[in-house]
C-alpha cells in the first residue's frame, strides 16, 4: 500500500512552485503516492498586474489542480508552502488553511505528518517565521510536525533546518541547492509518513 503524500502550495511569480515540484519528485521518489496541489488566487486583477512578473505567472496558468479538502483527508502526509508575506503566509494558502475547521472539529487531521517550505525576496525577510507561522497551524491539528533538520550533508549548506527555502535576490529562479533540500524533505516526509501510517488505513 502506497504512502499518500499532498503537497499544497501558493505561488506569485513561480518560485515556491518550482520548491514545490521538486519536493513532490522527492516524495515520489519513494514510491509515495503525490499529489501536488495549489490554490486559487485571490488578489484583486489590477494589483496583480502592477507586477509583470506575477502577472505572467497568472497568464501561463492554471499550473496545477486546486486543493480540496478531500485532499487533506486522504493525505498520510502533507508539506505546505507559501512565499513570505511579511513574515508570515500569503493569504490566499492561509484561507484554505482556514477552511480546514471541520477537519479538524471530525479528529481527521490528527497524526498526519507535516512539513512546509517558503520563499522570500530577501535573507532575513521572514523565512523561518514562514515556516514557524505554518507549522501553527499543524500544532492544532494535531498533525507531527517533521522539520527538515540537517539530515543529510546537502542541507549543511542551505542553512535553514526549519524548512526547504530559497531566497530569490534580483528575482532568480531556486538554484540546484535549494531544489535540491526540497527533494530531501520531500523524500524524508514519505519516508516517516509511511512509517506512521496507520495500519487499519484502506
Amino acid at each position: 500500500m502506497s504512502t499518500r503524500i499532498l503537497v499544497v502550495y501558493y505561488s506569485a511569480t513561480g518560485n515556491t512552485a518550482k520548491l514545490a515540484t521538486a519536493l513532490a519528485g522527492g516524495a515520489a521518489e519513494t514510491g509515495a503516492e503525490v499529489r501536488l496541489r495549489t490554490v486559487p488566487e485571490t488578489v484583486p486583477a489590477d494589483a496583480v498586474a502592477r507586477n509583470p512578473r506575477w502577472q505572467a505567472w497568472v497568464d501561463s496558468g492554471p499550473h496545477h489542480e486546486s486543493a480540496t479538502l478531500d485532499d487533506l483527508e486522504w493525505a498520510d502526509g502533507l508539506a505546505v508552502g507559501s512565499p513570505t508575506r511579511f513574515g508570515g503566509p500569503a493569504a490566499q494558502l492561509k484561507s484554505y488553511l482556514d477552511s480546514t475547521g471541520g477537519l479538524w472539529a471530525r479528529g481527521k487531521l490528527a497524526d498526519k505528518v507535516a512539513t512546509s517550505f517558503t520563499t522570500a525576496s530577501t535573507a532575513h525577510g521572514g523565512l523561518e517565521s514562514t515556516v514557524l507561522a505554518i507549522n501553527n497551524v499543524f500544532y492544532h491539528w494535531g498533525a507531527i510536525v517533521l522539520p527538515l533538520g540537517y539530515t543529510d550533508p546537502h542541507l549543511h549548506e542551505t542553512g535553514n533546518p526549519y524548512g526547504g527555502s530559497f531566497v530569490s535576490r534580483k528575482s532568480a529562479e531556486p538554484d540546484d541547492l535549494a531544489l535540491g533540500a526540497l527533494r530531501l524533505q520531500g523524500h524524508r516526509l514519505a519516508t516517516v509518513a509511511g512509517k506512521l501510517r496507520p495500519a487499519t488505513r484502506k
